[in-house]
């Protein structure tokens, strides 16, 4: 992994840093436990033509916003699993304290990539914020279908529920 700190409160360290990438779609989000609706997601971002970048947020980050028992998997794990779908291109970790999650920022963290597109999922509770952050990098603001009943919080709840 190398880092790409950029002076803001968020820095990046690739998992996956494909050579020669330019204007990429990117997607950020914790991908914890890859399900169906993460593939489709993932899948329908690459199908509009541009190289894939998924920002895997950092365990910290997770653990603050989602509860003590999360995330399942490291980051680290979480980057590789990410980067080993052929619909993607490479994936970076998002290093920053938790409390860090405002559309200012991740526009300064995500700038060096020069990204052609933000990608998010319809119903995304900070839908408002990511198109900002679009407009501020003079991106494209992808908004993604939403594949009910599959999540990683809902895929969880039915395995506690199984055992």
């Amino acid at each position: 992994m190398t880092d790409t700190g950029t002076g803001t409160a968020l820095s990046t360290r690739w998992f996956a840093r494909p050579e020669g990438l330019e204007r990429p779609a990117v997607v950020t989000g914790v991908f914890d436990v890859l399900h169906v609706g993460h593939i489709r997601f993932l899948q329908a971002i690459a199908d509009r033509g541009l190289p894939l970048v998924v920002g895997i947020e950092c365990d910290e980050r997770v653990r603050a916003w989602k509860g003590p028992g999360r995330p399942v998997n490291p980051a680290e794990e979480r980057a590789e699993t990410i980067a080993a779908l052929g619909c993607v291109t490479g994936s970076f970790i998002i290093d920053g304290p938790p409390g860090v999650a405002d559309w200012s920022a991740y526009a300064e963290v995500l700038r060096p990539l020069a990204p052609a597109a933000l990608a998010f999922t319809a119903g995304d509770r900070y839908t408002r914020a990511k198109i900002l952050g679009a407009e501020a990098l003079g991106a494209l603001a992808w908004e993604l279908p939403f594949t009910p009943g599959r999540s990683t919080t809902a895929a969880l709840g039915r395995l506690a529920h199984a055992l």
